[in-house]
Order: C-alpha cells, then sequence, then structure tokens
C-alpha cells in the first residue's frame, strides 16, 4: 500500500503500523489526514513517535475522525471535559482496566477510536497490545461465524462499576469519578449489540464480544453464554491476531475500537506511568 504524504512501517503481521513525516501538533492537509486515516484503516492502529501534543491539539486531530466523547465515570482536567488523564502512580499496584477490551461498549454509540499520548512512562514496561478482531472472525470454523452472525450480546458497564465496588477510586487515587446523573445512568445501561460487526468503512466483519462489559447472549442466560464467550475472549486474543507497542515519552498512538481490542501491560510497579486519553464517537454497531 502506498501513501503520498506519509512512511507507514508495519510492526506486526496482524495489526500496527508506525507512521512517520508528520507533525499532529500543526493543522493537516487533507492529504495528509487522508492518508493518515486509510493508515488507520489499513492496520487497525497507528503509532506516531516524538509528537508535542497539548489537549487542544490532541482533542483537534481526534475530532476530525468524528465527534469527541467524555467519559461516563471518569472527571476530565478543567475546560477538557473529552480528556482522560490516565495516571498510575509508583505506588499503586492495580493498572486501569489491565485485560482485553474495547473502550465502552456500555454505549449505545460506542467510540470509533482511541488515542494516547504518552506524557511520563516507567523506563521499562507499560506496553501495550492489540489484538485484531478481524482475524479473530475470519478464522472461526463456518459454522461457528455462521452462528454467531446475526446474534446479539448484551453489554452492560459491570466492568467500570466492579473498578468502583472494589474501591480502586479511592480518595488517594488522582483519576476521579464524576458522580454525576450521567454517571448513574451508564451505571445502569444495559444495550444490545451485534455478536460480529460489519465496519461501516471497510465492510469487514469483526468479532465484537469482550471481557469487561459483555455480559450475555441475547435469549442466552448468563450460565449458557459463559463458555462460549469465553472461548471466544480467548481466541480472540490468540498471539497471532496481535501487536505490541512499547511507549517512549511523546508517543502518540490511536486505534479502531470497530475492529480491535487493546490491553494495557501491568508491570512496572514503582513507576510514574501518565497517558492523555482522547476518544471519538462512533456509529451504532450494526
Amino acid at each position: 500500500m502506498s501513501y503520498s504524504t506519509i512512511k507507514v512501517n508495519k510492526i506486526a503481521g496482524a495489526c500496527g503500523a508506525e507512521i512517520e513525516g508528520v507533525d499532529l501538533s500543526k493543522g493537516l492537509s487533507n492529504a495528509q489526514f487522508d492518508d493518515i486515516h486509510r493508515a488507520f484503516l489499513d492496520n487497525g492502529v497507528i503509532f506516531f513517535r516524538d509528537q508535542n501534543l497539548d489537549y487542544d491539539s490532541q482533542k483537534a486531530f481526534v475530532r476530525r475522525f468524528g465527534p469527541l466523547i467524555e467519559d461516563p465515570f471518569v472527571v476530565g482536567p478543567p475546560g477538557h471535559p473529552e480528556v482522560m488523564v490516565l495516571i498510575k502512580e509508583p505506588a499503586e499496584t492495580k493498572n486501569f482496566a489491565n485485560m482485553w477490551h474495547t473502550d465502552s461498549t456500555f454505549l449505545e454509540r460506542p467510540p470509533l477510536g482511541s488515542s494516547l499520548y504518552a506524557i511520563e512512562v516507567p523506563p521499562y514496561g507499560g506496553d501495550t497490545m492489540f489484538s485484531n478482531q478481524y482475524m479473530a472472525f475470519e478464522t472461526l470454523s463456518p459454522g461457528l461465524r455462521a452462528m454467531l452472525d446475526g446474534m446479539k450480546a448484551v453489554h452492560s458497564a459491570r466492568g467500570y462499576n466492579d473498578e468502583v465496588d472494589a474501591g480502586s477510586y479511592n480518595a488517594n487515587r488522582p483519576m476521579k469519578l464524576r458522580f454525576d446523573d450521567v454517571m448513574a445512568k451508564a451505571a445502569k445501561s444495559l444495550v444490545e449489540h451485534p455478536v460480529v460487526r460489519t465496519h461501516p468503512d471497510t465492510g469487514r466483519k469483526a468479532l465484537y464480544v469482550h471481557t469487561p462489559y459483555t455480559d450475555h447472549f441475547v435469549g442466552w442466560t448468563e450460565a449458557e453464554s459463559k463458555p462460549l464467550l469465553e472461548y471466544l475472549y480467548a481466541h480472540a486474543s490468540r498471539p497471532e491476531f496481535t501487536c505490541r507497542f512499547r511507549w517512549t515519552k511523546g508517543a502518540f498512538v490511536m486505534w479502531d475500537n470497530r475492529c480491535v481490542q487493546h490491553y494495557p501491560i501491568n508491570d512496572y510497579h514503582g513507576f510514574r506511568r501518565v497517558m492523555n486519553r482522547v476518544t471519538a464517537q462512533g456509529d451504532r454497531p450494526s
């Protein structure tokens, strides 16, 4: 695949590409953004090194993909409710969302894509892994694909609720909860999404279930759903579907939540890690 304004270097066979030749803090031409957007669709997740982004420039870039989402649980910095500042302090051992997942599928219109910008990184550890859910679906048996395609699953905010109940957002943690009507509504949300969604831009089908927010299949009990869901969760993260990114200060990453899962690895106890997250809203999965 050739691009006219950027250089794109794939980092793994399944997904992920590092992009060179662009400064995201400056206004992008339409040609540059078109190339970046195509690389995003082609690779599922794109990486940029040595960027210099503030809240406004990160928001401006992500907004070109779609309207921005305010996280319904976590408070943003003053004047920037669309930004989530992800902080893990040296004394903390628990990592935020330390599992394979897709962001906020408990929303009726889940994220199109999420972005992270590295403010402070540990000297080692803290990598993020990504998994291609096109491949996860396409490598299932024809019989299982036929059964899943057309099924729906119920998604809820139980992953967030479990974190809250476990005291993960205690008074000492820098990430604070909203405790407003938006959070109360999200905490009780139950939405149905297809188990296999069709990407609105590529037309490809991707597996769309994951550990923290998928409760059960529509028309099935949780007990009946559990064995098949656990099989699909394990299948979705097979090593040959994945790539792994080592963070450096100033690195910026954006991934496609419609066809990619991610996993922030919690292996950097004793060090501080700070990331700014901005998320673009997607369509209703179909």
